[in-house]
């Protein structure tokens, strides 16, 4: 069994991650901390887990100690460290946060306001989108979780861009259900401020740019623009992104959506959907699941893209879970294989 460590447990995606990790058939969770929490068990503060993970909040060291991969659902700025630690006590890591996703320092400056403490953990690690990123894991102790809206992005648009079949310069309009924003409150995510409302937030500011960019960019083997709005959702989960990019020939839906087909024909967790039908995210709540929708604007000369996945789990702790399972040479699918409520 692999020992899995969760490090800020208590937010939403470490919580997402006791839940899932507790049915996995070849992992198990050993210790879990959290700052705000400690010395309480973690189904004190999520009654769901109760007589399923009653494991007694400790500190960053105690998880440390007691797992072979350590999961860190942390604000930026604090894995890099903790990293550090892993690495030296021959452990594995897999961020959640921000450290580890950008490869330009530079970028991490502008975005963030932090530099790098530690540039030479950053050596060790891999940005990794399991579907695109997977062949170039050659043991790296380090795994950067990718964020959740560029997760959405980057599995919409890499068919387009590895097939040179678009322009560089992608509009991408994203719609988020309000566990994105984290567990810490603030007047946005208050209830009476987002119950039945629907708004813009970040609009063309918000920091997963520069790691659309950086993805697509590396798909396409050339600079691609992302002009980036999201939006927050009166949901608790769910991300629906909506992509519009100029063709560079004409190309007819059937053409496009064969072209989807081929591209993810090996892959369990993306589906293309017939053509004609459009990402929805009920479809894939609660799952690890990436449904793609395929559209030509014939009239634009554009192809528009949806794509839907589940915030918490393809966009957070389901995917940190595959890129464990790749991590430790097991299925990608393993502990991962939910078939999403129809309601």
């Amino acid at each position: 069994m692999i020992k899995a460590g969760i490090v800020g447990a208590t937010g939403y995606a470490g919580a997402e991650l006791a839940r899932l990790l507790c049915t996995h058939p070849e992992a198990c969770v050993a210790a879990v901390s959290s700052v705000s929490f400690e010395g309480k068990k973690l189904s004190d503060v999520y009654p769901n887990l109760y007589g399923i993970c009653d494991l007694v909040l400790g500190n960053e060291d105690d998880v440390i100690a007691a797992s072979d991969v350590v999961f860190t659902s942390l604000p930026h700025g604090l894995s890099e460290a903790l990293a550090g630690k892993c690495v030296d006590q021959g452990k594995k890591i897999i961020d959640l946060g921000a450290d580890f996703r950008l490869d330009s320092e530079e970028d991490y400056a502008k975005w963030y306001g932090k530099s790098y403490t530690r540039p030479d953990l950053h050596a060790k690690a891999l940005y990794c989108i399991p579907e695109l990123h997977r062949s170039l894991y050659r043991g790296q102790p380090i795994i950067g979780n990718p964020g959740c809206y560029p997760t959405s992005v980057a599995l919409g648009a890499a068919p387009l861009l590895k097939a040179g079949v678009a322009e560089s310069d992608i509009v991408v309009d994203s719609k988020s259900g309000v566990t994105g924003s984290g567990r810490g409150l603030s007047d946005t995510t208050h209830y009476p401020n987002c119950n039945e409302a629907f708004s813009a937030y970040k609009a063309a500011a918000h920091r997963h740019t520069p790691e659309m960019e950086q993805t697509l960019s590396a798909l396409a083997g050339e600079p691609i623009m992302v002009t980036f709005v999201p939006h927050l959702l009166p949901v608790n989960r769910g991300i629906e992104t909506t992509m519009y990019a100029k063709l560079t020939a004409p190309c007819t839906a059937e053409e496009l959506h064969k072209l989807y087909v081929d591209f993810y024909k090996d892959e369990k967790f993306v589906r293309v959907l017939p053509l004609g039908v459009a990402a929805n995210i009920r479809d894939v709540r609660m799952s690890n699941y990436c449904n793609i929708g395929v559209f030509v604007d014939e009239h634009a000369g554009k192809a528009v893209i949806t794509s839907a996945i589940d915030n918490m789990v393809k966009g957070a702790a389901g995917q940190a879970i595959q890129n464990m399972n790749l991590m430790f040479g097991k299925k990608e699918d393993c502990g991962l294989d939910f078939v999403p409520p129809a309601f």
